[in-house]
Formats: structure tokens, C-alpha cells, sequence
């Protein structure tokens, strides 16, 4: 009977089996993302391995020692030494597990390897997000009126440098499966391969302040010859060099006002 109502639920609600069970994930859009995808359903499935046991032993409880007289009371014990070394030992044993692949894909997810094809230093400023392309010296900015574009090349590894001039914000694309804070005063770094063309949503996942849900900027992952032609359409009007982070914290001004080269 459970089993027929949660099935049907799930037809009704349109979810898929992924979206119902494992509160699915964006499919990834880079060549890290299935690291972190890997782990998000690894972690569900031993979840809900260890809610459907925790319910199969609360329902047999209920069950086979419900009370069957008026008077009936089941036996009592002052203790069960197995059964507590059980209870201590295995959760002790899947927090382990845990953080053994917690602490593997985290390893592989933040090793900068310095081998990347495109360097870019992204700045979250108040409120929007600049980014330097360091390799080709050029340059793009945005304003909360005029969301920035970061345009990069499919199949080449990235390595980002975050910096920020005035509070922490962070840097995030859904559809990438991660995000890094932009801290002041700091330089977070990471490499990603963006392995699929298109175009994405990026955002700033940290409540940063007054203009904070305006801090959007969009993300297109394009052809090599596409990209060469953007980075020379940025140098043909001007945005050449690197826009420092000193150079874009505008905070009290319009947001037309703020972008001063």
C-alpha cells in the first residue's frame, strides 16, 4: 500500500525517478562535474539505505512487541552490549566512509595543477563581476543593468583566480556543479574543462548585500575560432590590460556610474 501511493505521488508530481529520490543534480557541464555528481548520489543511496533500515526496525518494533492484553508488558532489559557496540560502531563507520570520499573528490576537485589552457581572474565587486583574460590581456565588466558575458572555449582547462575589493562573494555556475567564495584580500583559485557548448546562468551564491540577487552574469562556452573572435572584438573597442580589483568597488553609486576604467 506504501509502496503504490509513493508510486503514485511520483507519476503525479511528473518527477523523475532521479529528481524524487536523489533531488537530481543539472546534468554537468564540465569534465569534473560527474566527481561531484558521483558523490551527491552516492551519498542519497546511502541515505536512503540507512532511513529504509532505521523504518524496517522502528515498524518491526511497533509490530512484534505491540501489547496484546491489557496487562502485557514487554520484557525488560538494562542493557544489550552487542546491540550498543552495533549502534556506536556503524555510524561511526559510514561517517568514515563519508568523509574517505568527501575528502578524495575534494582533493581532486581543488588541486590546481597549473597545466591550463585559458587563465581568467574573475572580480566580484558590489554588484556585479569583471573578467580579465590574463593569457590574451583583454578584459570584460558588467554592471547589474548590463549583466557581464565569460566567454571560453570548449575542451580547454581553465584556471580561475577569484579576487573581490570589498566583501566576500561567490562565484557560481549551477550547471558547472560548483562554486568557490570570492574573498577580499585572498586569491581562490581552481581549474575546470568546460566540455559542452552553450550557454549557462552564472550567479553570486553568497548574500553579499542590498543589490546581492543582481549579481548575475551569463557563461558561453563556444568554438575556439569563436572565441579568437570575441577576445579580438574585445580588443577592437578598447579593453585591453587588467581591470584591477581596486578599480571596481562602487558601492553608493548608480549602477550606470560604476564602471570607471
Amino acid at each position: 500500500m506504501v509502496l503504490a501511493l509513493a508510486a503514485g505521488a511520483l507519476v503525479l508530481s511528473g518527477c523523475t525517478a532521479n529528481e524524487a529520490f536523489f533531488f537530481d543534480l543539472p546534468d554537468p557541464a564540465t569534465a569534473e562535474g560527474p566527481i561531484i555528481k558521483n558523490l551527491w548520489d552516492g551519498s542519497w543511496i546511502a541515505a536512503w539505505a540507512v532511513g529504509i533500515v532505521t523504518w524496517g526496525l522502528m515498524l518491526w518494533a511497533a509490530f512484534a512487541y505491540r501489547r496484546r492484553k491489557a496487562n502485557d508488558v514487554p520484557e525488560q532489559t538494562k542493557y544489550n552490549i552487542p546491540l550498543e557496540v552495533m549502534y556506536t560502531v556503524v555510524p561511526l563507520i559510514m561517517i568514515l566512509g563519508l568523509f574517505f570520499f568527501t575528502a578524495r573528490d575534494q582533493t581532486a576537485l581543488l588541486t590546481v595543477e597549473n597545466d591550463q589552457d585559458q587563465t581568467v581572474n574573475v572580480v566580484g565587486f558590489r554588484w556585479s563581476w569583471a573578467f580579465n583574460y590574463l593569457d590574451e590581456d583583454v578584459y570584460a565588466v558588467g554592471s547589474p543593468d548590463v549583466l557581464p558575458v565569460l566567454v571560453l572555449p570548449v575542451d580547454e582547462k581553465v584556471k580561475f583566480e577569484l579576487t573581490s575589493p570589498d566583501v566576500i562573494h561567490s562565484f557560481w555556475v549551477p550547471d558547472w556543479l560548483f562554486k568557490m567564495d570570492v574573498i577580499p584580500g585572498k586569491v581562490n583559485t581552481f581549474e575546470i574543462t568546460p566540455n559542452k557548448l552553450g550557454t549557462f546562468v552564472g550567479r553570486c551564491a553568497e548574500l553579499c548585500g542590498t543589490d546581492h540577487a543582481r549579481m548575475l552574469f551569463t557563461v558561453k562556452i563556444v568554438s575556439r575560432e569563436e572565441f579568437d573572435a570575441y577576445i579580438e572584438g574585445l580588443r577592437a573597442v578598447g579593453q585591453t590590460g587588467m581591470l584591477e580589483s581596486e578599480r571596481v568597488s562602487y558601492e553608493g553609486e548608480r549602477p550606470s556610474e560604476r564602471i570607471v576604467l
